[in-house]
């Protein structure tokens, strides 16, 4: 596995919570908390967009 600097978990309602991270080569990492090693990765760059895009609405039809 690789090493991956894990935040903090970011939770909603109940037992809602995700964990971000990165490696020491700029990869981005999104993990449900305590599942870590089921992440999905991706560049830092594409996960800030992602944000953006949350943030913008973009995915509120997913709600």
């Amino acid at each position: 596995m690789r090493d991956i600097n894990w935040e903090e978990p970011y939770c909603g309602e109940g037992n809602n919570c995700f964990r971000i991270g990165i490696d020491d080569q700029g990869n981005a990492y999104i993990a449900v908390a305590g599942a870590e090693d089921a992440y999905v990765s991706d560049t830092r760059e594409a996960l800030r967009t992602l944000i953006r895009d949350i943030k913008a609405g973009k995915a509120d039809h997913l709600l």
